[in-house]
């Protein structure tokens, strides 16, 4: 329910429809670039015994917005 909830407000946020400016022909892909940008491409979190130190009603969500396509994730661990 809170995945969906976060794509109902970035499509009102960041319309298809909207007069986007940066469409490249066969990439209609703006709405998705701004989308991106106001979620951020980076999360700390925090380590405690090892294991992520959410808390109860925290969670992680990996969002594909302009896809399908193959992605990559970088794990790093700071000490």
């Amino acid at each position: 329910m809170v995945a969906r909830d976060f794509e109902m407000a970035l499509e009102k946020i960041a319309p298809e429809g909207w007069g986007w400016q940066h469409i490249e022909e066969g990439e209609e892909n703006a709405p998705s670039h701004i989308r991106a940008a106001l979620m951020g491409p980076q999360l700390v979190i925090p380590l405690r015994d090892g294991q992520m130190a959410l808390g109860i009603w925290q969670g992680i969500f990996f969002c594909e917005l302009d896809g399908p396509r193959t992605r990559s994730v970088l794990v790093t661990v700071l000490r």
